[in-house]
């Protein structure tokens, strides 16, 4: 082998071993999670606690009287999804469940304007969705798959905390989620929907695969947002005013990092992902491995344009694509794996 292929090699692979993290330090990583996790236990720390734990008042799996026809929309990025349920009684303790769904995407003057803007982009997405099936004369149950932070006051209501992965719409944050999406339906008026539930992400999957498997007590995203949720009972002792410790916590760990507990870990493409995103210092571990707000993607472009100024790539000339932020799609990752 040529000595120039030799010292290109080595060269690559000094700028790779910078994403190998070391048993250690993933133990560290592991102690200081669990630190933050106890603290978003505690009334005195929970506030600033890294990662959160917000009670979602879902306290049980389903139980088997759940038959009919339901709505479900599903909020947690620039796609948003609309899916109408059907779930009847099947053989030996089984539910038959169906579903049909129409993915819709979310305008950037929507993601960032109003609140009202938001919420009426939604609603208009819901009209379009039963009039395709034809199911607008029905008053149908509505559960809402909402993937942002959210203090929960009651299973059917939820203050936002604070947007994330790119959405800026201001009068949202403070204010009940569902409450706002109500409103816009009422105003656009050609429709009635009951608003039943609003969950996280984690939540929802955990309860969706319990339909495929009744010992299914854990959900977890790895993405963005990257939190858990589990049925397990917490063991809170300050369990905040009117909540029981039975309800299902999610630990939101995707902004596990805001207080520095992943700063010596963090590389110079994390830095220039945060630094050029819409919420620097926020939601840290979830740039770190999701899509949209960075990533995987926005990493590999950052390692692709170091490789090919350091000539050992493309012949040192990057494309006047390449250079452009955001250009580098999450899926392109999966299809080079």
């Amino acid at each position: 082998m040529k000595p120039r292929r030799i010292e290109a090699l080595h060269l690559v692979e000094q700028i790779l071993s910078e994403f190998r993290l070391q048993e250690e330090d993933l133990k560290t990583v592991m102690r200081r999670m669990q630190k933050e996790m106890d603290r978003g236990l505690k009334l005195e720390t929970h506030e600033e606690a890294s990662v959160k734990m917000l009670p979602t008042y879902v306290r049980s799996t389903p139980e088997g009287s759940e038959v009919g026809d339901f709505l479900s929309l599903d909020l947690g990025g620039t796609n948003f999804r609309v899916m109408l349920v059907k779930v009847g009684e099947g053989e030996e303790g089984q539910w038959s469940v169906s579903t049909k769904h129409q993915m819709y995407s979310i305008p950037e003057d929507a993601m960032t304007g109003t609140a009202e803007m938001l919420f009426d982009y939604i609603s208009e997405c819901i009209s379009d969705f039963l009039d395709k099936h034809q199911m607008k004369h029905k008053k149908l149950p509505l559960g809402f798959t909402f993937s942002f932070p959210v203090r929960h006051e009651d299973i059917d209501k939820g203050i936002l905390l604070n947007w994330t992965k790119g959405f800026k719409a201001s009068g949202a944050e403070g204010n009940n989620i569902v409450g706002l999406l109500r409103d816009a339906i009422k105003r656009r008026g050609d429709f009635e929907m009951d608003v039943v539930a609003m969950v996280n992400d984690t939540v929802a999957t955990m309860i969706s695969c319990y339909y495929e498997d009744h010992r299914c007590e854990v959900g977890m995203i790895v993405a963005c947002p990257c939190h858990l949720s589990n049925l397990h009972p917490v063991l809170q002792k300050e369990l905040p005013p009117g909540h029981c410790g039975g309800s299902c916590y999610p630990r939101e760990w995707g902004a596990f990092g805001a207080s520095g507990e992943l700063d010596e870990f963090l590389l110079e493409y994390d830095r220039v992902v945060d630094e050029t995103s819409l919420n620097p210092g926020q939601q840290l571990l979830c740039a770190a491995l999701g899509g949209r707000a960075g990533g995987q993607a926005a990493r590999m472009r950052l390692v692709l344009l170091k490789l090919v100024n350091e000539n050992l790539l493309f012949r040192g000339e990057a494309s006047e694509k390449l250079k452009t932020r955001g250009s580098f799609e999450t899926r392109f990752v999966s299809q080079i794996e």
